[in-house]
């Protein structure tokens, strides 16, 4: 383990586990399903699902990780032996797919920042046309103020600074990046959510947001906090098997878990105090009474227009803030992305880790143009007749949710039939002196035996039946 580099200690783990957690939908997703879903009400479904699904799951995959040594294939093959190994491949290549389109968005992150902070964007008359036209121009080498239009480069760009971190290795890369990242996040998340309630109209947000409306206590409420709960904290993937090989053993598992866990639902729930105040500040503005939807509209489209109502001085600090923040989210989610693959060649195959790194980053970024060019370039790209007219981008997106799910099960299922229950209690146990008689050990072994593949079972199945039929047509 010394030749493939750990993390420092404690505290590195964490960040990086926890900056693989924090991603984009922390920011535009959680905020909106909890709005949509009774503020308070979908919250306590969100923990719920926290504590009995994902830091189970989570503390499986970091133990998996550092017994091995080894990148999530090595991990398998080794604790496992046989085929097991194939778990981690299929693991790996969700990883690779996931950061494919991931970067795409990133991208257009990176875009915006530039675009507030040092262009002209906040004086363009209709955001949504301008996002329109950007997403679908890759190539527009064309500029304002100085600022490209080209996604191309901006995802581009992003791609090479994750490259460059990844490449400097585990504590003077990977760790060192999300030291600076994860405080700072953490910063401007507050810096904005403090001024965002100093807003007129402010406070209704805060009310729409954590107001508890039991009425929407539905079985759909549920499927949607089990399954933004399971896809917000990058399980079933092999990141956090991956950077459990870098742990070392004289660190606690399950009190590293518990953290890296509230750490991902902090930043998530501090989104929604970010995000409510501004929306219904908007609507104090222009009467518009409906609430902000998720994803891209939301960040692209409906936030800018805040920024803009801000007047030019504040919405280009708040703006340039605000996206900054989603770059670090984003770019602390694409390092454990890279990190996966680059992990197994250089186990694996014995590779140089600058040249696997470079390598990797220039062929998911070529797998990431047909994501790039879904979003009008190229109209069978943007409408697929086969998957109800959704976007190339979607589908990728939502086959890779399909996977990470089965990935998840089938985890539970190699602690539990091949490596033994048993065996994961010892790896705990270490760091750890009092775990073999504690209530988080007998907790543990009941959930990953019994809890958590049947709820992942049962989510995969509802996972499929929503992308392919729409869930709202089950229930």
């Amino acid at each position: 383990m010394a030749n493939r580099g750990n993390f420092s200690g404690r505290i590195g783990f964490i960040l990086a586990a926890a900056g693989s957690a924090v991603g984009l939908g922390n920011i535009w997703k959680f905020p909106y399903l909890a709005g949509q879903n009774g503020g308070a009400v979908f919250l306590i479904i969100y923990l719920i699902c926290i504590l009995l699904l994902c830091y189970p799951v989570m503390a499986g995959e970091i133990a998996i990780g550092r017994k091995a040594g080894l990148d999530a294939y090595g991990s398998y093959q080794k604790l496992g032996g046989g085929k097991w190994g194939y778990l981690g491949i299929f693991g790996i290549l969700a990883g690779i797919f996931i950061l494919s389109f991931y970067n795409v968005v990133a991208g257009w992150a990176f875009g915006y920042f530039l675009h507030i902070s040092f262009g002209d964007l906040l004086n363009e008359p209709n955001f949504g046309s301008f996002f329109g036209l950007f997403v679908n121009d890759i190539l527009d080498l064309s500029s304002a103020k100085g600022v490209a239009n080209s996604n191309f480069i901006f995802s581009l760009l992003f791609m090479a600074i994750t490259a460059l971190i990844v490449s400097q290795g585990i504590q003077k890369g990977i760790e060192a990046a999300n030291k600076i990242m994860m405080p700072a996040l953490y910063i401007i998340l507050i810096g904005i959510i403090i001024y965002s309630l100093t807003l007129p109209n402010a406070i209704e947000g805060v009310k729409f947001y954590l107001i508890p409306d039991f009425s929407e206590l539905k079985i759909q409420t549920v499927f949607e906090g089990l399954k933004q709960a399971f896809f917000s904290l990058s399980l079933g993937m092999g990141a956090l098997i991956t950077y459990g090989s870098y742990l070392k053993k004289e660190e606690n598992i399950s009190s590293s878990a518990a953290v890296i866990s509230l750490a991902d639902t902090s930043v998530a729930f501090l989104s929604g105090l970010m995000i409510f105040p501004l929306v219904f500040f908007l609507q104090s503005k222009t009467g518009v009474s409906e609430v902000a939807p998720a994803g891209p509209p939301l960040i692209f489209i409906v936030l800018p227009q805040i920024f803009h109502e801000m007047g030019p001085l504040l919405g280009r600090i708040v703006g340039g803030s605000f996206f900054l923040l989603v770059c670090f989210a984003a770019l602390t989610s694409t390092i454990s992305l890279l990190e996966v693959p680059v992990a197994y060649l250089v186990d694996q195959k014995k590779m140089k880790r600058k040249n696997v790194v470079w390598g990797l980053a220039l062929l998911i970024f070529i797998l990431g143009l047909p994501v790039m060019m879904s979003q009008g370039m190229i109209p069978a790209l943007n409408k697929l007749g086969f998957y109800r007219g959704q976007d190339y981008l979607s589908f990728v997106a939502d086959m890779c949710d399909i996977s990470l799910t089965v990935g998840g099960c089938l985890m539970c299922g190699f602690i539990t039939y091949r490596w033994k229950i048993n065996s994961m209690d010892e790896e705990m146990a270490l760091g750890n002196e009092g775990y073999m008689k504690s209530f988080v050990r007998k907790y543990l072994n009941f959930t990953i035996q019994y809890v958590c593949p049947s709820l992942l079972g049962i989510l995969s199945i509802l996972v499929i039946i929503d992308k392919f039929w729409g869930i709202e047509n089950v229930f």
